[in-house]
């Protein structure tokens, strides 16, 4: 009779978390460059202020990513009095690579309909993503990280944290000069909810993933 040990068990459900992790940050990856190659409908409010930063202080858009990404690692590590999991870590390092890759090998919209369908397409696409790679409770990006403290720390739902986070990084962003359109509206309307909306499907394929529903798996009320 085969025995299998709870640390086998243990081992097992990491590497499939961990392995979802990384398939939902590819997701992510092309959601997002989706959204850059629908750039007519306007730039989702943290690349807003990540614009409005670099051509108010210099440096580079891509370096202004980094450099915000660190600052919300650090600070939500303050407000938690922890230091981040290490998926936040790789979150920080390859995304960027990732969506790089993505709008390098997806055609350009040259047509207004074609890019609206993109960017529409890739709003979804991101949602899904999120909810994808923050399911195995490795660690969410850093700006997921900064909505999950919101949803911890105050009670609120994601959507509602989303929301204002969203709406606060829009309106920074819009005062350093960044381009704001319909789609960034959208985006602080609906993006929450619609990463809301997808984790009871994400969590059900990551427990059949795994073959067990892992205590480690993260769960919303």
């Amino acid at each position: 009779m085969l025995i299998i040990h709870r640390s086998d068990n243990l081992s097992h459900s990491f590497i499939k978390r961990c392995l979802f992790y990384f398939a939902g940050l590819i997701i992510l990856s092309v959601g997002v460059a989706m959204q850059v190659k629908g750039f007519v409908m306007g730039l989702s409010p943290w690349d807003v202020l990540h614009f409005g930063l670099w051509q108010s202080l210099g440096l580079t858009f891509g370096s202004w990513s980094v450099i915000v990404g660190i600052g919300i690692v650090i600070a939500t590590s303050l407000i938690l009095k922890a230091l981040p999991k290490g998926g936040v870590y790789v979150n920080l390092v390859t995304i960027g690579a990732f969506i790089d890759f993505f709008v390098w090998i997806l055609p350009d919209a040259e047509a207004w309909p074609a890019q609206a369908l993109f960017f529409t397409a890739g709003v979804f696409i991101a949602a899904f993503g999120s909810a994808f790679y923050m399911t195995p409770n490795l660690g969410a990006g850093p700006r997921d990280s900064l909505m999950m403290v919101l949803v911890m720390k105050f009670n609120l739902r994601m959507a509602r944290a989303r929301f204002l986070m969203e709406l606060t990084v829009a309106v920074l962003g819009l005062i350093l000069g960044g381009p704001v359109f319909i789609g960034t509206v959208l985006i602080v309307l609906f993006y929450g909810r619609i990463i809301e909306m997808f984790f009871p499907y994400t969590r059900e394929l990551l427990i059949r993933f795994i073959g067990y529903d892992d205590p480690k798996i993260i769960q919303f009320k």
